[in-house]
């Protein structure tokens, strides 16, 4: 069965057909950097001096995606790649994108990418790489450096902050002084970066690396504050095991890691709660999705729980709570803190399964209305009460599922 050529073959063919029309043609950006590490790239980017419109005849059924930019999609043998015309850029006055574009050589693009280690370019058919500002020596150092002024860097897209964090802690990096004092100089900026573009470069961080070590630089270097949007516990709590214990949550990796982070910080002095520590609006920061806010909150709450009173629930409730999305993340984070609470937990959780933790329903609505019984409000609370019933040993068979719910129908009737 044949599949797909390996992308790095089609890439280099790419780079090969512009270099055979007399072009320079480079790999450019991440998959540079990570094939430095002996990280695969999952994608190739392609930088050169053909034009767009040169780029759109040499790739038919191409499509130009940044006519600013100067980007073109092109589809070959099954990928998908961006080349990009090498640009010089203008001043930045929303602190995001560019004010003018303007095409160039490469030594000069280099020079308007972030950092050193993001800004090497390799030539794939003569096997050699293009380095104009030590970015091969800042990896094998373990460095971190903004590409030229790194306050002139973050002054042109504050979220560079954030994205020095995340490759510090992705690639165990040390970010280089000169670039660390120039993010906590403009850490504050940050708060005017969009929530969307902050929550996804925070769910990347989370998911990528050493999540401990990203929070704790954030603390050192001022943004944590920007991200939260408010003032953060001592930061003595940065080491709390509730963050080691989320970076390998990995069922739910990306919300775990922020739930240990916000049970972790709203740990001030004065004992302030995760509730007044304005959890929702918190959570709309860093998650993009309904989906994950909800999955956040249900960490969070389930993790309360299991905390103050797991141990008082009924069988039913028990049953019901281990079943949720998110139980295991939370009782994770407990386990960070207290082994031994986590492990009662989980046995019990293995008591309540010999039963069935969800077994299926003996009554529905359909059931409820062959009874003689009108739908309302009150099917919904009749039925957890019989399926709690079964969820407890109570009943077990659906005759007794039926009488049950006619006595309660009959307690209805009596209160109405």
């Amino acid at each position: 069965m044949s599949g797909r050529p390996p992308i790095l073959e089609v890439a280099t063919a790419l780079v090969r057909s512009l270099q055979e029309h007399g072009h320079v043609a480079y790999f450019a950006g991440g998959c540079v950097r990570d094939r430095l590490l002996g990280i695969e790239p999952a994608e190739y980017d392609i930088a050169t001096d053909a034009v767009p419109d040169k780029l759109k005849t040499l790739f038919p059924g191409s499509h130009l995606v940044g006519e600013s930019f100067g980007v073109v999609l092109v589809r070959s043998r099954g990928h998908t790649f961006d080349i990009a015309t090498f640009r010089s850029e203008g001043a930045y006055s929303d602190h995001r994108h560019p004010d003018e574009v303007t095409f160039c050589d490469a030594e000069e693009d280099s020079r308007r990418r972030d950092f050193t280690i993001n800004g090497i370019f390799y030539d794939p058919i003569e096997c050699t790489h293009i380095d104009y500002h030590g970015g091969r020596a800042d990896l094998e150092n373990r460095l971190l450096r903004s590409i030229g002024v790194a306050r002139d860097r973050f002054e042109e897209d504050h979220l560079r902050m954030l994205r020095a964090v995340r490759f510090a802690s992705r690639f165990g990096l040390v970010i280089d002084p000169e670039t660390r004092d120039a993010i906590a100089s403009n850490a504050g900026e940050l708060k005017g970066v969009s929530r969307e573009r902050i929550g996804n470069e925070i769910r990347r961080m989370a998911i990528e690396g050493d999540w401990a070590a990203a929070v704790q630089s954030m603390s050192e270097l001022g943004l944590e504050e920007a991200v939260l949007g408010s003032a953060t516990a001592d930061a003595d709590w940065i080491r709390c095991r509730h963050l080691q214990a989320a970076s390998v949550a990995a069922a739910e990796r990306h919300q775990a890691s922020i739930a240990a982070w916000l049970l972790d910080r709203s740990r001030s002095g004065d004992g302030e709660s995760l509730e007044t520590a304005h959890l929702d609006e918190i959570g709309d920061r860093l998650v993009s999705s309904n989906n994950d806010r909800l999955r956040l909150a249900d960490i969070i709450g389930i993790h309360g729980i299991l905390e103050d009173s797991w141990g008082d629930l009924s069988v039913s409730s028990q049953k019901r709570l281990a079943v949720r999305h998110g139980f295991e993340s939370a009782t994770v984070l407990v386990e960070a803190v207290d082994s031994a609470r986590a492990g009662r937990i989980r046995m019990r959780v293995q008591e309540l399964s010999e039963t069935g933790l969800q077994p299926e329903p003996l009554l529905g609505g359909h059931d409820l209305i062959q009874l003689g019984l009108k739908p309302g409000p009150h099917f919904s609370r009749m039925l957890d009460q019989v399926y709690d019933a079964q969820l407890e040993g109570r009943i077990g068979q659906r005759g007794e599922a039926l009488e049950l719910a006619g006595r309660l129908a009959d307690e209805i009737d009596s209160e109405s």
